[in-house]
Order: C-alpha cells, then sequence, then structure tokens
C-alpha cells in the first residue's frame, strides 16, 4: 500500500486515511515516512495507541522543544519565537509555564462558564432559526468558541470572530487561499493584536481572563509580552480549532448514522456525555504533533536514533483495535472511551479540554433540542490541512 499520512490534497478529499492507518498497525505500526524533499528527511509514523500514549508521557526523551511539534521543522528564526508558545516546550520550562497560565482552565472552573455559554449558544441558534437554512461551520461551530474566546478574554465579539478567520488562513496548505506569506501575515496580526489586549489590561484590568494572565505571578515570575502572545495564539487556535471541528463532525455523524441520532434524540440528557466522547475518538479532529529523539532509542523493536522525529498519529490510536472493541462501529453509547483526541497524558494533555467538553455538550443540546430535523443542504468541504481534520463549509436545512 501506498502510504502518505499528510497530503493535504487527501484530507481535503476524505479527511483521515482511516485505511491507510489500519494497514500501518497491522504491518508496520513504527514506519519510516518520507517527506517532500523541500520539507525535511522524514520521520517515524506511530500509528499504536501505546507507543502513542509512551511517547507523549515521556518527554525527556521525545522533545516538543528541540524541533517544535509541527511538520514540517520551522527554520531556526521561526522555532526561536515557536518556543515562546507552551505546545513547543519541555519540563520543566512547560512546568512553570502551566503553573501560570492553568488557573483559568481548571476542571472546577469549566462548569463555572456553562449559563454563559448557554447563553451564547441560544444567541447563535436564535440568528439562524428563522432562515431555514445556513452554513453550519461559519455560522453556528465557529461562532461559539470565537464568542467564548471574546468573552473569556474581555474582547469584543466582532474581534473574536475575525480571529476566527485568521485560524482558519493559518491552518490551510493551499498556497492558492493562504501563500506563506499571507500565513505570516495572520500570524503577525494575531501576535499583534494580543498585545495590544495585554497593554490594554494592564491599564484596565477587569474579570476576565487577559486580565488573570497579564497579572499572573508564581514565586514572582510572570509571562513575558511574548510569552502572552504566543499563549494568545495558542489558545484562539486550540480554544477554536477542537470546538468548531468537531461540531460538524459530531452533526456529521449524527446525519451518517441515524439509528444513532434517533437513540440520542430518545435522551438527549442522558447519552449527550457518552456521545461526544465517541464524536471525539470517532472524527480525531487533531491529526497528529511531532516529537524529536533525544537519545537513541527502541519502539517494537525498531532502532531509533537520536536526533530522528516521531509523529503520533492520532486518528489510529483511536482506531486501534487492541484498545477499542468495534473500532470502525460509530456507537454513542460506547463506555469506556479511553480516545486521545485532546492528547494522550503526560505534559501537553489539553489545558482546555474541559472548557471545550463544556461548549461541545451545550451546543449539541441546543441543536438536538431546538432543531432536531437538521439536515444536509450541500455538500460538504473540507478544510485542505493534513493537520486539522476539519471542516470548512457544510451547508445545511431545517
Amino acid at each position: 500500500m501506498e502510504i502518505d499520512l499528510i497530503s493535504p490534497e487527501y484530507f481535503a478529499a476524505h479527511g483521515h486515511p482511516w485505511e491507510q492507518y489500519a494497514w500501518l498497525r497491522e504491518n508496520a505500526p513504527v514506519f519510516w515516512h518520507h517527506e517532500p524533499a523541500e520539507s525535511g528527511p522524514g520521520f517515524w509514523a506511530l500509528t499504536k495507541y501505546e507507543d502513542i500514549r509512551a511517547v507523549s508521557r515521556t518527554p525527556k526523551l521525545f522533545s516538543s522543544f528541540e524541533k517544535g511539534v509541527m511538520i514540517p521543522d520551522p527554520d531556526e528564526g521561526n522555532l526561536f519565537a515557536q518556543r515562546q508558545m507552551m505546545l513547543n516546550m519541555d519540563p520543566p520550562q512547560h512546568d512553570r509555564f502551566k503553573l501560570l497560565v492553568s488557573r483559568g482552565f481548571t476542571p472546577k472552573n469549566a462548569p463555572l462558564l456553562r449559563p454563559r455559554i448557554e447563553e451564547l449558544a441560544r444567541e447563535i441558534v436564535d440568528s439562524v432559526i428563522e432562515k431555514g437554512h445556513c452554513d453550519f461551520v461559519s455560522e453556528i461551530a465557529g461562532r461559539l468558541p470565537s464568542g467564548l474566546i471574546a468573552e473569556l478574554m474581555g474582547m469584543p465579539r466582532a474581534d473574536g470572530e475575525r480571529l476566527y478567520d485568521l485560524t482558519e488562513i493559518m491552518h490551510t496548505n493551499d498556497d492558492a487561499i493562504a501563500p506563506p506569506e499571507v500565513k505570516m501575515a495572520a500570524i503577525g496580526e494575531m501576535l499583534g493584536y494580543a498585545q495590544s489586549v495585554a497593554d490594554f489590561k494592564r491599564q484596565n484590568p477587569a474579570d476576565d481572563l487577559a486580565t488573570v494572565l497579564v497579572n499572573a505571578e508564581v514565586d514572582g515570575d510572570r509571562l513575558t509580552d511574548a510569552e502572552f502572545q504566543w499563549f494568545f495564539l495558542l489558545l484562539v487556535n486550540a480554544g477554536g480549532d477542537t470546538t468548531r471541528n468537531l461540531l460538524a463532525a459530531g452533526l456529521q455523524l449524527l446525519f451518517d448514522n441515524p439509528d444513532q441520532r434517533q437513540m440520542l434524540l430518545a435522551d438527549v440528557d442522558g447519552r449527550l456525555g457518552t456521545a461526544i466522547e465517541e464524536m471525539l475518538r470517532f472524527s480525531s479532529p487533531v491529526s497528529h504533533f511531532k516529537r524529536t529523539v533525544m537519545e537513541d532509542t527502541v519502539i517494537r523493536g525498531q532502532k531509533i536514533a537520536a536526533g530522528d522525529r516521531v509523529v503520533m498519529f492520532y486518528g489510529s490510536a483511536n482506531r486501534d483495535e487492541e484498545i477499542f472493541e468495534r473500532p470502525d462501529e460509530f456507537d454513542i453509547l460506547r463506555d469506556p472511551n479511553p480516545h486521545v483526541a485532546f492528547g494522550a497524558g503526560g505534559p501537553h494533555l489539553c489545558l482546555g479540554m474541559h472548557v471545550a467538553r463544556v461548549e461541545l455538550a451545550v451546543m449539541f443540546r441546543e441543536l438536538l433540542t431546538r432543531l432536531p430535523h437538521m439536515e444536509p443542504g450541500g455538500p460538504v468541504e473540507r478544510m485542505h490541512s493534513s493537520f486539522i481534520a476539519g471542516v470548512h463549509a457544510m451547508p445545511v436545512r431545517y
């Protein structure tokens, strides 16, 4: 079988390469994967659940800091800048950073946001319900996380929606839509906006997350301007991507599995929790992350040299036959469901996963109770990205 797990064209046409994942798990779970010549020398593709879990939990051996977590490797100038973002940090630097920013993202804090998230979800559905049709991604799914992030950070709602547009530019791999200079301009605009937020909140503190972040202090230590900027960029990207793409992917799964949809509609409050976990497992919005090997090591008998890169494919881990019974079957009652859609443990387990789960539960409940007969309204347009397995446009009618 021809293996290419990072083709944006494939993801745009089909989504995750599920058949390739299955073949690799069976025949070559530690596989040397070539890259385009201009991108890099290649990497070891990891497709088994337990290997991905082990790598995620061993940051001293498998580094995020050394060459970043994205494919391809950034150049030295960009790598220096990206190391200001916690996604590209290793302990103990990552531990320090997490102490400074985590107070807004604890499991206890997430339920406190629910009333405001419910209000946002009602407003969003109110704005489209009389039309009878809309683009689900831009008019519903994308507006919830962008609105919530604006609310949390004390920003105007319109600014949150502009930042959402910038994330779409950052994640596309289609140079016709976003050539490198356009992507860099989008990143620059977001970092510049972040600095304006920090400056404003220092002068005008308020009851919001931005004020907490610019004033957060542990043992006299605070975030630098650059660290705040890059955390802001991460928050907008990660905070929007998972929620937006899971809402669209989850709705599509309900369209594709009418028996499961009817089961969910029969007991929304009783079954929505396990349904959302199954949507996360089945769709795996974040495709992969990379680590750099710091010492010679062995995975499943395969020798891997210091300096090599390994890439963890979460979608494959979430269909691993050794972990999940009937892994290719969408089952909203699946329990337990130890998926790795938010990461596989270790220091980089998603900081915002508790808030994301509340957003997903609130919006799906709003949709299932107020628009229970929603149906496809036209062809779906997927994102041209092998990193985010997402949907760019999704017409629906109701």
